[in-house]
């Protein structure tokens, strides 16, 4: 379970966020493997760049330096715009090293504020708990709102374990009362489930938006958490088990149970290489699978 189930309830509400540069490069990363910039296309200028994101210039410098250096960019300077650098091929060096592992809440939120760059945005998400993913979209959230993002079209998807199953996790140590447990978990995955269900279908009302947010649920407990971000990366972590103590109620209790918060996310990116591609198209058909097969509907209540 993901035990720092930090509230993410309320509607955002505009806010006005400074770009860091490493921001600004996720963002303008995922443009350019999601197709929205093309090879060959010139970028921007640096000017329109820093009013879109609300940093200075330097700070834009420096996220087009990161792209350049992972071959993304060509032609950075403080005079014309950059220009999207053509795809890798024989000859050509790659994309750029791949993106070490972080801790999900690390990892997720710039990953997620950069899938809400394009017109459509289609997450999937398969987790114990959907905690990480509702505090990543706050960020996207505040992004709209400002008017800084404007996507005309999102579809979100999550698969949940069933409330009707034994999890195999959070469980008691010995002869516990698994129970308080369990009805502890089905709490938070209601909970943070009807706010990220909230949170989006308000923009509907306030953008316009075209918002879809749907449930199913999973017969298992799931060992590892997924998410797939338009089509073209996915995310992956294992949910490590370790021996805890809780204090639930007020009653503490020893459990083994994960730190989905802290799991460390691999990242693999569909225009990255044969590899990364293979392991995110794979990882689209297993999520599908399970979605139109042995999933049922969920019902986001007590």
């Amino acid at each position: 379970m993901d035990p720092e189930h930090a509230s993410a309830s309320g509607r955002a509400k505009p806010q006005r966020h400074r770009s860091s540069h490493r921001e600004i490069a996720d963002a303008l990363r995922s443009r350019i493997r999601s197709g929205e910039l093309r090879p060959g296309e010139r970028m921007p200028t640096q000017a329109k760049l820093a009013r879109e994101f609300g940093v200075e210039r330097g700070a834009v410098r420096q996220a087009l330096r990161i792209l350049q250096s992972e071959h993304l960019l060509t032609d950075v300077s403080k005079g014309s715009p950059a220009t999207v650098a053509a795809l890798p091929g024989p000859g050509r060096p790659p994309a750029g090293p791949p993106a070490p592992p972080q801790p999900t809440m690390v990892g997720l939120a710039p990953r997620i504020a950069a899938a809400f760059s394009v017109p459509h945005v289609r997450i999937d998400a398969l987790c114990l708990t959907s905690v990480s993913l509702t505090l990543a979209v706050g960020e996207p959230l505040r992004q709209i709102y400002a008017g800084r993002l404007e996507p005309a079209k999102i579809d979100v998807r999550v698969l949940l374990p069933s409330r009707d199953i034994d999890l195999a996790f959070p469980t008691p140590v010995g002869a516990g009362d698994g129970g308080l447990l369990h009805r502890r978990w089905l709490s938070q995955r209601n909970a943070q489930g009807l706010v990220l269900r909230q949170n989006l279908l308000a923009l509907r009302t306030t953008h316009g938006v075209d918002v879809q947010v749907s449930f199913r649920a999973l017969p298992f407990t799931p060992p590892v958490k997924l998410y797939l971000l338009n089509g073209s990366e996915a995310l992956f972590a294992y949910y490590t088990l370790g021996r805890r103590e809780r204090e639930i109620g007020h009653e503490h209790v020893e459990l083994y149970d994960a730190d989905g918060t802290r799991s460390m996310l691999f990242a693999f990116d569909g225009r990255a290489g044969r590899r990364d591609a293979a392991f995110v198209e794979q990882s689209q058909m297993w999520f599908d699978a399970l979605w139109e097969t042995i999933t049922t509907d969920l019902v986001l209540t007590p």
